[in-house]
């Protein structure tokens, strides 16, 4: 087996950062669509009244608010651990 060279491992650990976000927001979009979904379109049709359309948004802005909350402790806390390492 090849050992990385310390450029090579960080293009590697940039690489993983980069699917991981593209992976990150894939899931984000899917379950704010499945649950601002399920909470605001009681009969699907080929159009969204404006109740509906106001729901969604205010829907999704609470979810990425709440998304971004969650991601942002989560990454403070990543880095305190790391820290203390």
């Amino acid at each position: 087996m090849t050992s990385l060279s310390n450029s090579e491992k960080q293009e590697l650990i940039d690489q993983v950062k980069q699917q991981l976000a593209v992976a990150n927001a894939q899931e984000l979009l899917t379950k704010m669509t499945e649950k601002c979904f399920k909470k605001c379109i009681a009969k699907p049709g080929i159009s969204l009244d404006s109740s509906e359309q106001k729901c969604i948004s205010m829907c999704m802005d609470r979810y990425m608010d709440s998304w971004n909350l969650v991601s942002r402790t989560y990454s403070n806390r990543l880095q305190r651990e790391q820290n203390k390492i």
